[in-house]
């Protein structure tokens, strides 16, 4: 009897700046991540999230045009299950209170790469050190 395969996870990665893309989708690849897609701003992710129906979304805060609040709250309504994660400079961010808006993550730059695998699912916090 053959072990069923487990789905590769899907990502798709919203991000104004070039740069932020480029290094997210390298870190989601490195967690074994099929990124479906990348978008600037909140339009274009809503159609992105729309037409691929990926299991995870990484934004930066900065997006082009939007806001990541207003990619959140449009995004919660589009697909509730979608699990995200807000990348954010260390002196910015959302509230620790939980919103029905709110990211399911909240990582701070500069940060690990244990620290973003924690923050898409990728280990649980009991998983080996890595740094």
């Amino acid at each position: 009897m053959q072990e069923a395969e487990t789905p590769t996870p899907t990502a798709v990665v919203v991000a104004g700046d070039e740069e932020i893309r480029v290094l997210l989708r390298g870190l989601l690849r490195l967690h074994h991540f099929r990124v479906l897609g990348e978008a600037e701003g909140v339009a274009d992710a809503l159609e992105l999230v729309r037409t691929t129906r990926p299991s995870l979304m990484v934004a930066d805060m900065t997006l082009r045009p939007g806001t990541a609040a207003e990619l959140f709250q449009e995004v919660r309504r589009l697909a509730p299950g979608l699990r995200s994660v807000l990348v954010c400079p260390e002196n910015q961010g959302g509230s620790t209170t939980p919103a029905a808006d709110a990211p399911d993550a909240l990582l701070k730059r500069p940060f690990r790469v244990r620290d973003f695998a924690q923050a898409i699912g990728a280990l649980s916090p009991e998983s080996p050190a890595i740094t």
